[in-house]
């Protein structure tokens, strides 16, 4: 069986104050962008070739607000410590500071971001094998 591609699709009131984190802070490429397609602005941001993105939407006149827990994560699994220490040192770089994760799971071998809609990313020091 092929490799599905995953999108993760998400609203947000604000497109703007997320490419910052997405682009800059986790080194994703935009990957296209939309405007008004049905009332829907909409922009898609991953790595070229991998089999996953995030697209993000702003319906025009419809507020959707923030993150519903501080327990909603996207998790990234970075294997080698160069690699990860890359990741989460781009994270700072680029203006974004760790937070204390909601289950405390998660700060024994990863680092926790939160973007601008309360969405939070784990940068995870483990193979995805250790994960399951």
């Amino acid at each position: 069986m092929p490799i599905p591609t995953l999108r993760v699709a998400r609203p947000t009131d604000n497109i703007d104050a997320l490419l910052p984190f997405y682009r800059d802070g986790l080194g994703l490429s935009v990957l296209g962008h939309f405007e008004d397609h049905a009332e829907f602005d909409g922009v898609m941001l991953g790595r070229p070739g991998s089999p996953y993105h995030f697209e993000f939407t702003h319906q025009r006149g419809h507020e959707v607000g923030r993150a519903p827990t501080q327990d909603n994560l996207v998790v990234f699994y970075l294997p080698e410590r160069d690699d990860w220490e890359a990741a989460v040192s781009r994270m700072r770089r680029a203006g974004f500071e760790p937070v204390p994760s909601y289950n405390p799971y998660w700060d024994s071998m990863g680092v926790t971001f939160e973007d601008a809609d309360g969405y939070r990313v784990v940068l995870q020091l483990a193979p995805w094998r250790d994960a399951v």
